[in-house]
């Protein structure tokens, strides 16, 4: 149950009585009308911006359109105040029933309370981690992996159909970089001293076990025959291993992808999908030979003083046109982009999510203009960037990994805090912002440690509900809370949780159509915090302790309302991967 969508419905039908009335004019663009809590509790439960959007088109100041709304909402037995703020907002209050009826629809559906059809069951394709195959994960990659997940996660319970997606690098220079790192270790393993390992080959112990892989599988065969021959055998043998080693890395946070897609087969056999992208765009006059003038400013990377192969990516937003071919006839690795997401179109995503680290910002503008190219205006492409993670332990920078040699895994973190700590944390700060993760903060027990505060939240109220089958002879029911009087539900503090499971559903379509899981995180600690403010005002004043022996009606809307909050808990904790513990040890 929405309200807030109720409401803005509500809304909608007074606009309407307002231009059958002849007081506005008909036909006004109402998609920018919302109803929202409003910034500051004290104005009520609901605001809505309608008079302040609507004013300039209905040909009246923002108060007096403000002042006609207010007429007809006022009728509506569900408010009791409705009132115009400042330049025009209208905020309103709703009756203590309409929060009651909200409470029971949580409880009729503790698991399904919150989902959506907002995305009305249309395919969404959410690609992230998309790390090359080259080593174990890093914590920046962990960052994306969980902001990837999660959002795929909260796309789905909005309604959206996701497909889960990783694009496998498997086509680049780094990839036979990988394969001569490996063949190095398959000839440590083999008994041969191999020393330092040489500049620009991959330092880290983890290539040891695709050596002696190696040379299990192959003996001394590979070893004296030239680089052409062994270099494909060795590269496959090590990017098979390594994407183990990735989807290892990933399950330890619960994350597994529905899709693995290989960059080289974009290029391979007969079907070169990259050449059919070019001849298409081409034929389309969106491919041309010329010359890119030279940058202005900051360099562009991909500039080269020469006749060459470009796409009009300026047609589509972009700000120059994009280099298909490199000089050596090879595709760009923009040309397989582009040729990888007209893939996406063809198999019917036109909405598609890509996460990307933040050092990739640089390449957005492009890549949404041969989105649009490619499905000829139909898709659209969001690129989520992730800032970087700076890990930290008790204040100490963290640095260096013997495992990756250079520096710390992601299972090595998730291997020491857990999968919910580094989850919850990944989360409790937007995208796009640096996050500094401290191995140390995150297990400690304390409000300052989001992921313990929201989790001891939930462990707490199903220790409530423990406590009421010791004192009642039997915990109450689902039944019997649906049933329950609300009326002892008086106190602020109370209401104040009301008022944010309330809140829930409108949140959950919110982010979801932002793309901003960390709202959810942000959400819980508010529920948590209001949460364990009430149990603490209740062991200073007993009439609002939870369970009262003498009192069953009161035990029962109250054990109502905190069975409602865990169910918020626990459905917001799932979203973001994250579990709901009934004890906290």
């Amino acid at each position: 149950m929405n309200i807030f969508g109720l409401f803005e419905r509500r809304v909608g039908d007074a606009l309407q009585r307002l231009a059958e009335a002849g007081r506005i004019p008909a036909g006004l663009d109402t998609s920018r009308v919302l109803v929202e809590p409003p910034r500051e509790a004290a104005h009520g439960d609901l605001s809505t911006n309608a008079a302040m959007v609507l004013g300039k088109p209905a040909g009246l100041a923002p108060r007096a359109l403000a002042q006609l709304l207010v007429e007809e909402l006022q009728a509506d037995l569900r408010l009791t105040a409705v009132s115009v703020a400042g330049p025009g907002f209208i905020n309103m209050a709703l009756a203590p029933q309409v929060l009651h009826d909200v409470l029971r629809a949580a409880l009729a559906d503790l698991d399904g309370f919150g989902r959506s059809s907002a995305g009305a069951g249309r395919p969404v394709n959410v690609e992230y981690v998309s790390a090359n195959p080259t080593g174990p994960m890093h914590v920046g990659h962990g960052r994306g992996a969980v902001f990837g997940d999660a959002l795929a996660n909260l796309l789905a319970v909005a309604g959206w159909q996701v497909t889960r997606e990783y694009y496998v690098n498997d086509a680049g220079a780094q990839v036979d970089v990988l394969a001569r790192s490996a063949f190095l270790r398959y000839r440590e393993a083999l008994g041969e001293p191999i020393g330092a390992i040489p500049a620009g080959l991959y330092p880290g112990d983890y290539l040891k076990g695709v050596g002696a892989s190696l040379a299990a599988a192959h003996g001394s065969a590979l070893r004296d025959r030239p680089e052409a021959e062994w270099l494909p055998v060795v590269r496959d043998a090590a990017i098979a291993a390594m994407m183990d080693l990735i989807r290892d890395d990933l399950a330890s946070l619960g994350i597994r992808h529905a899709v693995f897609f290989s960059e080289r087969t974009l290029a391979e056999g007969p079907n070169d999908r990259i050449a059919a992208t070019i001849a298409d765009l081409r034929g389309r006059d969106l491919v041309y030979e010329g010359r890119l003038a030279p940058p202005k400013g900051q360099a562009i990377e991909d500039w080269e003083d020469r006749e060459q192969t470009l796409f009009r990516a300026t047609a589509f937003g972009d700000d120059v046109d994009r280099p298909l071919l490199k000089s050596d006839g090879s595709y760009t690795y923009f040309a397989s982009d582009i040729a990888y997401h007209r893939d996406k179109v063809a198999r019917g995503f036109d909405r598609m999510i890509d996460v990307w680290g933040a050092d990739h910002g640089g390449y957005v503008k492009r890549m949404q203009a041969a989105v649009r190219a490619v499905s000829e205006g139909r898709a659209e492409l969001d690129v989520k960037l992730c800032q970087l993670v700076r890990l930290f332990r008790a204040g100490e920078p963290v640095r260096m990994s013997k495992r990756s040699g250079d520096f710390v895994t992601l299972r090595e973190v998730v291997d020491e805090v857990g999968r919910d700590p580094v989850r919850f944390m990944m989360l409790f700060r937007k995208n796009d912002a640096p996050l500094d993760f401290d191995l140390a903060k995150v297990l400690e027990q304390s409000k300052d440690n989001p992921v313990f505060y929201v989790q001891y939240a939930h462990a707490r109220i199903a220790s409530v509900f423990r406590q009421a089958g010791e004192t009642l002879g039997a915990a109450p029911t689902v039944e019997e809370l649906r049933a329950a009087g609300l009326g002892p539900l008086t106190d602020e503090a109370e209401l104040d949780l009301l008022r944010r499971v309330a809140q829930y559903p409108r949140l959950v379509e919110a982010a979801a159509s932002a793309h901003e899981p960390h709202r959810i995180a942000f959400f819980l600690y508010d529920v948590a915090a209001a949460f364990h403010a009430l149990w603490n005002k209740g062991k200073d004043l007993p009439q609002l302790r939870f369970v009262k022996h003498d009192d069953r009606d009161s035990t029962l809307a109250r054990l109502a309302l905190i069975g409602a909050v865990a169910g918020v808990l626990r459905s917001g904790l799932s979203i973001l991967g994250v579990s709901a513990p009934d004890e906290m040890r």
